[in-house]
């Protein structure tokens, strides 16, 4: 039996009276519905406020109107896709979950995420983190994420369990208030000098439906920190362990920056180096080295300066000691 069984499509609504709490108040209309109407286009969602069938307190409204708390939201009949049922929380990955949370309170859950696990399901992935989270805290009305990581990158994740926190933490997203410190294993002798790679980023879809992501003049602004950290005169082997900190928060920013310096991540399936991940399989690494390892943020409700940090796993430690002692 499938831990997860599919459910149809689409089931059809009924028209809802939405009244708005003060933790939903100063999101914006389109925004909202597209939370409400999961699975509708973002047309129609368009569409059906142009034509006013979405009235607020009984009015018209447009899509970049702010909700106010106590405001009524007519939602009309709109077919949405059916909520798929939660992963059991008694699967062991699922119940493992609870040992990865770091951080805990009323608006907020830090997680440190196991490499391997995507955050959200989807592309033929059944369940991801959220979904998982959303298992073991049945009780909790919202939990959303507040950032992404790679499915292969582990370290701190934050999710919001108040849609105030995310508002918060999106805004300091938005306006780069939070240090984000990341641990990686690269290919070579990374420079002293090389303090910064701030390549431009562009997305691309290959004929296979794979997406990657090259340096491209045209592409988005972006700009990684790097620092040296650590360096393995007794390994043999080129390599250097190293701190970057993106500013800007592209898709696999990091992973391009490094690679597109000559200094690819170890085990990186998309930007690596074969012959040097051969080298680092031999020490035991099964895995991206990419660790989100720190995280520096205002705390959305106290509004106090509060860091995460999240240990490396045992089999990056292993392989950092191998490599600093010269054993294989």
């Amino acid at each position: 039996m499938s831990d997860i069984q599919n459910e149809p499509n689409t089931v059809p609504q009924q028209v809802r009276f939405y009244t708005v709490s003060a933790d939903e108040a100063g999101q914006r209309l389109d925004n909202f519905l597209l939370a409400q109407l999961k699975g509708v286009p973002k047309s129609m969602i368009y569409r059906i406020v142009r034509k006013g069938e979405v009235r607020i307190n009984k009015k018209r409204a447009k899509p970049d109107y702010r909700l106010e708390a106590g405001d009524s939201v007519r939602i009309p009949p709109v077919r949405v896709a059916e909520k798929q049922p939660l992963p059991n929380p008694k699967l062991e990955k699922i119940a493992g979950l609870e040992a990865c949370i770091i951080f805990e309170d009323d608006c907020m859950m830090v997680v440190n995420k196991p490499a391997g696990l995507a955050v959200h399901g989807g592309s033929g992935l059944q369940f991801g983190l959220i979904e998982g989270l959303r298992a073991l805290r049945p009780q909790a009305k919202f939990l959303e994420l507040v950032h992404r990581l790679d499915r292969d990158t582990s370290g701190v994740l934050m999710i919001a369990k108040k849609r105030s926190a995310l508002r918060a933490l999106h805004e300091q997203l938005r306006d780069k208030d939070m240090e984000k410190t990341y641990v990686a294993l690269v290919f070579g002798s990374w420079p002293g000098q090389l303090k910064k790679v701030d390549q431009a980023l562009q997305k691309n879809t290959l004929q296979s439906g794979e997406r990657i992501v090259r340096t491209d003049a045209d592409g988005k602004a972006s700009l990684t920190r790097f620092k040296v950290r650590e360096r393995f005169p007794e390994s043999g082997i080129s390599a250097t362990l190293i701190e970057a900190s993106p500013v800007t928060g592209r898709t696999h920013q990091i992973r391009v920056h490094t690679q597109c310096v000559g200094h690819p991540i170890a085990l990186d399936s998309k930007y690596g180096i074969r012959g040097f991940d051969e080298q680092m399989k031999q020490l035991g690494l099964n895995r991206l080295f990419l660790h989100a390892e720190r995280l520096q943020i205002q705390h959305p409700k106290s509004g106090e300066s509060v860091t995460f940090h999240a240990p490396l796993d045992d089999e990056l430690k292993m392989v950092l000691q191998a490599l600093r002692t010269g054993t294989r």
